[in-house]
């Protein structure tokens, strides 16, 4: 079980995805001086300003201080500072063994989630879906900062109100939760760096300004003509905003018809939204479409 963050703890911040360019700067000093705040230190990997490569640090770059975090016993949680689009680069450059010796909170989206599963994946620990470090201070709301600070040091179990989710298709299912944004989670299933979908619950959101209803509707297809639907136990749909007001969930039917058995629910509390609760990938959770609670989580992670 992972330790749980206490106040007066040193939060390590790195950049695996897209470089820090000049308008982030006051806004991630100023998601340091809240944090700080708080009350916890805030240290910045050693190449977090890098852009050597034009677009982002280079793959060795992001590794070396997401490696360095974990090694560093002085760092109680990693915090990713933000998102974009190719922190999949240092999937072949992590030691996964030094972080599974040295287990530790690790937490963003977007982006960041081809990461996180990544790890869960390859060492088995708990990793969080949940606010990156730069949304604190951009964020309109401090309800996802709050949301970290009651998983990470009061160990809530919650997630979120039974008032946010919606029934799509009922039913019942256990397993360990996986998944985040769409785009990122596709290029998981097949391949060196992959990830297992058997018998887990699935989440998924997606970014509209970026992924219009056919690209996600592509992605999707990918999954299913690659087996995932027919392995999974349920599945959590998220957060998706497009101009032409097409949610995701009817995309998802649509792709999905009436083949599976599993349940599905939809909450927008998680992903490209304002307000974003955590989600612990690897932890065991159970859908209940019969109960007031839709989704709850059947273990703690955090002691």
């Amino acid at each position: 079980m992972l330790k749980k963050l206490n106040y007066g703890d040193k939060i390590g911040v790195i950049a695996p995805s897209n470089p820090i360019i000049e308008s982030n700067i006051q806004e991630l000093e100023m998601a340091k001086k809240l944090v700080e705040e708080k009350g916890f230190k805030v240290e910045f990997s050693k190449h977090f300003f890098s852009n050597t490569n034009g677009y982002s640090a280079t793959p060795q770059e992001k590794a070396e201080d997401l490696n360095y975090m974990f090694a560093n016993n002085e760092i109680k949680m990693i915090w990713c500072a933000k998102g974009g689009e190719n922190s999949n680069s240092l999937f072949e450059f992590i030691d996964y063994k030094l972080i599974k010796d040295n287990p530790k909170i690790i937490c963003g989206y977007s982006d960041i989630t081809s990461i996180t599963n990544i790890i869960t994946e390859k060492t088995g620990i708990v990793t969080f879906s949940g606010t990156n470090f730069k949304t604190i201070a951009t964020d309109e709301t401090n309800f996802s900062f709050n949301e970290a600070i009651n998983r990470f040091v009061d160990c809530s179990t919650k997630l979120g109100k039974p008032e946010d989710y919606k029934v799509l298709k009922e039913g019942y299912a256990e397993g360990n939760l996986i998944g985040g944004n769409l785009n990122l989670t596709h290029n998981l299933v097949c391949g060196k760096y992959s990830i297992d979908f058997t018998d887990k619950i699935l989440f998924l959101e997606e970014l509209g300004v970026e992924t219009p209803p056919a690209f996600a509707s592509n992605f999707l297809y990918y999954m299913k003509q690659n087996g995932v639907f027919d392995k999974i136990k349920g599945l959590w749909i998220g957060n998706y905003n497009h101009e032409s007001g097409i949610p995701l969930e009817k995309i998802v039917l649509d792709v999905l018809e009436e083949e599976y058995n599993f349940p599905i629910i939809k909450s927008d509390n998680f992903g490209h939204t304002e307000n974003k609760i955590v989600i612990p990938i690897g932890a065991k959770a159970k859908i209940d479409t019969g109960s007031k609670e839709k989704i709850t989580l059947l273990e703690e992670v955090l002691s």
